[in-house]
């Protein structure tokens, strides 16, 4: 925070804010805010000490780096690192400065002393290790200089890490009859597909919602790393019409349209001409995320709503960036296999909780974008952004997505496996109590159970009218009886 208030610095401020205070070290946390205040002899005096706290108490946000680098003379960075040739500090800030700058400094090579980790795995989670020899300093970012997000440790996350839900998961379905897992899964594959869609308003047509069940079974095999397999799943999900063969070239944002026909802004997207760039970035973000021992939603995190934000399609950037969830925990191993979590379902379900998690991000964000609509709300954005988008802090989305999978297993599997053992105990009694058709007694199963126990007289009149009241009566009795020792 000195760094950014001495450098004058438009950048998102970080989630981590340290200063100086009368009294003991503490730690106070606000929403998303972390406060974290130090004693006095902590006190720092100039900006490189500055930089030095940050590279040793706080979590490396390179969007605040990349920024105070282009405000800072070279030389003051030579002459801060020749004053401490090998110290650790010096070391992580000259690769950090070489690295995002591209600016290689008159600076000879550190002599052979200890490598050191430049992200504190400590405070963050940590990427591919790379050596680079020239600093002695290990890469561990989890992406690349074009685009890297970073995901804070906190201990609801280490909590949620350690709780195995893999293995929680490996476990249902071990226990599971497979003819019925198998019955489970197509349902989740369904449910998960109508509620992408709903989630954007959209009612998704037979032949849609089809392609998009077969894109979720065969996620594991999709490449997120090649261009050609995102432009192939867009002409796959979106009406015919708005299919694309390249990432967009138009500005968009999202908002809605007011009583008075203004548009009210909440997220404005990347502008088109740094879309290329970003989406490259991603894609070598993603492929060094497959090579890292990042824990999975995490991953996904990072990956899914990255993808959202940058919003490379005109159409069926929700849809895509939900399907990456599943292409991730199902290419990892996480999932299963054919096993989808309907992430969808929870996220349509905790609406609030969804947006509240895209604005935590959104909202920061407008006051950096300078823009302007004309009067056919066509947006122009007139400052560089892109880096807004290259260097953001995920760890908000990481938690959420890690409720949402959950919730999936312990709520939305648990609940379907448990109804269709229910269900077929119940049809096994129906056909004791009158022997009919399998399709008409699973009908006459559903309607009872979905009205509480008893059929309407509607439903016995219209579908039912061969049954006598008294066989229904006791098929009714039978079926409440199970579904109360349920």
């Amino acid at each position: 925070m000195a760094v950014i208030e001495e450098l004058g610095l438009s950048v998102l401020s970080p989630a981590i804010r340290s200063s100086i205070i009368a009294g003991a070290r503490r730690t106070r946390i606000e929403k998303t805010i972390v406060s974290e205040q130090y004693p006095k002899n902590y006190a720092t005096e100039g900006l490189f000490e500055n930089f030095k706290f940050a590279l040793r108490y706080e979590p490396i946000d390179l969007g605040v780096f990349k920024a105070a680098f282009a405000r800072i003379d070279a030389k003051n960075v030579i002459e801060w690192v020749r004053s401490e040739p090998t110290g650790i500090y010096a070391r992580k800030l000259w690769y950090l400065f070489e690295y995002l700058t591209g600016h290689i400094l008159d600076l000879p090579d550190v002599p052979p002393t200890g490598n050191v980790d430049l992200l504190n795995s400590q405070l963050q989670l940590t990427g591919k290790r790379i050596l680079i020899k020239r600093q002695r300093v290990i890469d561990n970012l989890l992406g690349n200089r074009e685009y890297c997000p970073i995901i804070r440790r906190t201990e609801k996350l280490d909590a949620v890490m350690a709780e195995g839900l893999d293995l929680e998961t490996r476990s249902i379905v071990e226990e599971t009859d497979p003819v019925v897992l198998s019955r489970a899964i197509t349902y989740l594959y369904t449910r998960e597909t109508k509620s992408s869609f709903a989630i954007e308003g959209e009612v998704v047509a037979k032949g849609r919602s089809e392609r998009f069940v077969a894109a979720l079974e065969s996620a594991a095999d999709f490449d997120p790393t090649e261009k050609k397999s995102f432009i192939d799943l867009q002409s796959k999900i979106v009406d015919p019409r708005f299919v694309e063969t390249n990432w967009r070239k138009l500005q968009n944002y999202v908002g809605q349209t007011m009583s008075d026909y203004t548009e009210q802004v909440h997220f404005v997207c990347p502008k088109p001409e740094d879309v290329e760039s970003l989406m490259d970035g991603w894609m070598k973000f993603t492929g060094r995320l497959r090579e890292s021992e990042v824990h999975p939603i995490c991953a996904a995190a990072a990956m899914s709503f990255g993808f959202v934000f940058i919003h490379p399609f005109e159409d069926g950037n929700g849809r895509i960036h939900r399907f990456l969830i599943h292409q991730h925990l199902a290419s990892t191993g996480f999932a299963p296999a054919k096993l989808v979590f309907p992430v969808s379902s929870v996220m349509l379900r905790e609406r609030g909780a969804y947006d509240r998690v895209l604005e935590s991000y959104s909202k920061p964000l407008l006051p950096f974008i300078e823009y302007y609509l004309n009067d056919k709300g066509e947006m122009t954005v007139e400052n560089p952004t892109s880096d807004l988008y290259r260097y953001w802090d995920a760890t908000a989305f990481a938690e959420f997505l890690f409720h949402c999978v959950k919730e999936t297993i312990r709520r939305d599997l648990r609940e379907e496996l448990g109804f269709l053992v229910l269900f077929d105990v119940a049809l096994r009694r129906v056909m004791e109590i009158v022997d009919m058709p399998d399709r008409r007694a699973s009908l006459l199963v559903r309607l009872i159970i979905q009205n509480r126990g008893v059929l309407s007289k509607s439903k016995k009149e219209s579908e039912f009218p061969l049954l006598s009241q008294d066989e229904v009566k006791e098929i009714e009795a039978a079926i409440r009886e199970i579904t109360a020792q349920s």
